[in-house]
């Protein structure tokens, strides 16, 4: 392949930087170089970075480019592709501060096992990635680390919690990203920001915090700017592990490329039930819709019937599980935290017993309607977000505004499903905007195969920054 110019040097996918290193067109050392370049001209404006690892991923770089150079069939499978991670996963020498002051007064100690397997996989990694204080908003500000822009549109939201590692990877500051998803936390920045995220079903991707572990809301993903890229990522970071008990066995291995998808049945909810869709997302899922047809794929529009209950039962199931402990972390610390963290403590310790253990019958009737739809198709699909209009700053009640524009929550209640988000187009303030592809449940391979095919016809031009 002919070697890209430097801007394009920063968006080459990881199949096309893997065949340009074993060719010795280019090194790791001159990828990670543009992409640092890149941070250094980019960054101030979109502040994706809560920390920068420089040195020790030009070392890293270094001996990518060794083994490539003298033993290229030694190659790992990520070896020299520039990676970040997102300020949850610890990696040793770095401060997993959640975004709080409250946090992160000591360096990591260990690494998250998914940062492990990356390491091992010869993956570089230069940063860590901004996130909303306790990973508690759909956009990314925080007192500690200020507020992360959209590199499509720096008036607007980036998304969150994983709102850093998306803004990276569609400003060209990375090639591969991690991310977690507890409420859209993976689904949510990838539609703001024109990239790929996929949510794995729950158990699939190791946690390293107990607590985080057992809560089956909970979710490690991937980010990138391909489907390829996730499904590569993937492939590294799942399977059982003994930090993690929840962790399904065996290990799933995508394949490389994806069957054609002439003669899947796909199910359509433009709104599931209840969301208020802004008439530029409207637009852009019908497109993908249009699209599929095209590609052989019948596409039925259904009515999901679900209703306000679902949204309650988020809050009360999400609420009643961390709110207590939010609330007595910062009782004498109120002022160091921001607004929305405080706001939800104060709402999330209201939640009743009764409240909590009302949200299984509603959870049941969420499974019961999805299982019977996928008696009669292969996936489902539905607009990420309902609009795209979210300030940069975000707002106070985050919760809020995550129940009333995010699509993504109903689907960590119901936490088996995998979930790839791909963008879907542009709204007319220049911010993508996404689609969700609802797989059945631990059947990564077909959302992966769906977002493929739509890759392939509807795929985005990054900005030009």
């Amino acid at each position: 392949m002919p070697l890209p110019s430097d801007s394009e040097l920063c968006y080459l996918s990881v199949t096309e930087a893997k065949q340009l290193f074993r060719t010795r067109q280019l090194s790791p050392v001159e990828l990670l170089q543009a992409q640092l370049a890149r941070i250094e001209r980019l960054e101030p404006g979109i502040n994706a970075f809560s920390a920068k690892r420089s040195e020790l991923a030009l070392a890293q770089a270094r001996a990518a480019e060794h083994t490539y150079f003298h033993d290229p069939e030694a190659a790992r499978a990520l070896e020299g592709i520039p990676t970040v991670i997102k300020n949850e996963h610890s990696l040793i020498g770095l401060h997993t501060t959640q975004g709080s002051w409250l946090c992160g007064q000591e360096p990591d100690r260990t690494n998250a096992p998914i940062v492990q397997r990356l390491l091992d996989a010869g993956a570089v990694i230069h940063g860590q990635t901004n996130v909303p204080e306790f990973y508690l908003a759909g956009f990314t500000r925080s007192l500690r680390h200020g507020v992360t822009r959209n590199p499509w549109n720096k008036d607007i939201t980036c998304g969150g919690s994983s709102g850093g590692s998306a803004a990276a990877l569609a400003a060209g500051m990375s090639t591969l990203a991690t991310a977690s998803d507890i409420g859209g936390s993976i689904r949510i920045p990838s539609s703001y920001c024109g990239v790929v995220g996929l949510k794995p079903s729950y158990g699939r991707v190791p946690e390293e915090v107990f607590s985080y572990a057992i809560n089956t809301c909970n979710h490690n993903g991937t980010m990138a700017r391909t489907v390829a890229d996730c499904a590569q990522m993937f492939n590294v970071i799942n399977g059982p592990h003994s930090a993690d008990p929840t962790t399904v066995k065996p290990k799933l291995v995508l394949p490389q490329t994806f069957a054609a998808v002439h003669g899947l049945k796909i199910a359509v909810s433009y709104d599931l039930g209840y969301f208020k869709i802004h008439p530029d997302v409207m637009r852009n899922t019908q497109l993908v819709v249009a699209a599929l047809r095209d590609l052989g794929v019948q596409v039925d529009e259904i009515d999901m019937d679900w209703d306000q209950k679902v949204s309650d039962t988020f809050t009360h199931y999400l609420g009643f599980l961390l709110g207590s402990s939010l609330a007595a972390s910062i009782d004498e610390q109120r002022e160091q935290v921001n607004d929305y963290v405080r706001n939800f403590a104060d709402a999330s310790i209201r939640i009743t017993p009764k409240q909590f253990l009302a949200t299984t019958k509603v959870i049941g009737d969420m499974h019961t309607r999805m299982q019977t739809l996928f008696e009669r198709y292969d996936a489902v699909i539905c607009p990420t977000l309902a609009s795209t209009d979210t300030p940069a700053a975000g707002v106070r009640d985050s919760h809020d505004n995550l129940l009333t524009n995010a699509l993504t929550y109903p689907f960590n209640l119901l936490s088996r499903y995998p979930i790839l988000a791909t963008p879907s187009g542009l709204a007319s303030n220049g911010v993508p905007t996404g689609i969700q592809i609802i797989g059945p449940t631990f059947d990564e391979t077909m959302v992966m195969r769906i977002g493929a095919a739509l890759e392939n016809v509807l795929g985005l031009k990054y900005p030009a920054l």
